[in-house]
């Protein structure tokens, strides 16, 4: 039984994580399962993967905030346009570029910051 429950929890959890494709969303809107009113049930019991408990094994936490989007019937129904889903896309893209952007300057900040007291300590010389 525990090992039933440890495939479910994995193919639910990559589920979850492929609802950061806004490409994969728009399949599913274009195939209709956002229609099915059991679909929708299953997206509502997904939300379990918000709980830190869970949400600490997600690789693309946007999947959460996209899950969280998918409650919405208007939202699910928009997903069928592919201008959506490309806005979806390129907000995703700004995002992972402003982020990748603001940790290489915290690293390059860290690295200047260490190596200018490095060179401090140099200076200083011991009292005989």
């Amino acid at each position: 039984k525990q090992w039933y429950q440890r495939r479910v929890r994995a193919v639910e959890l990559e589920f979850v994580q492929s609802l950061a494709n806004p490409e994969y969303l728009n399949y599913l809107a274009q195939h209709n399962y956002f229609k099915e009113e059991e679909f929708a049930n299953y997206l509502k019991y997904l939300l379990y993967w918000k709980d830190p408990k869970y949400a600490k094994f997600l690789k693309y936490p946007q999947c959460l905030q996209l899950l969280e989007l998918l409650q919405e019937p208007r939202f699910r129904d928009e997903l069928i346009n592919v201008p959506c889903t490309r806005f979806i896309q390129s907000q995703q893209m700004q995002h992972w570029s402003h982020h990748f952007r603001r940790r290489a300057n915290l690293v390059n900040n860290s690295t200047v910051k260490k190596e200018g007291e490095d060179k401090q300590e140099q200076k200083v010389e011991p009292q005989a």
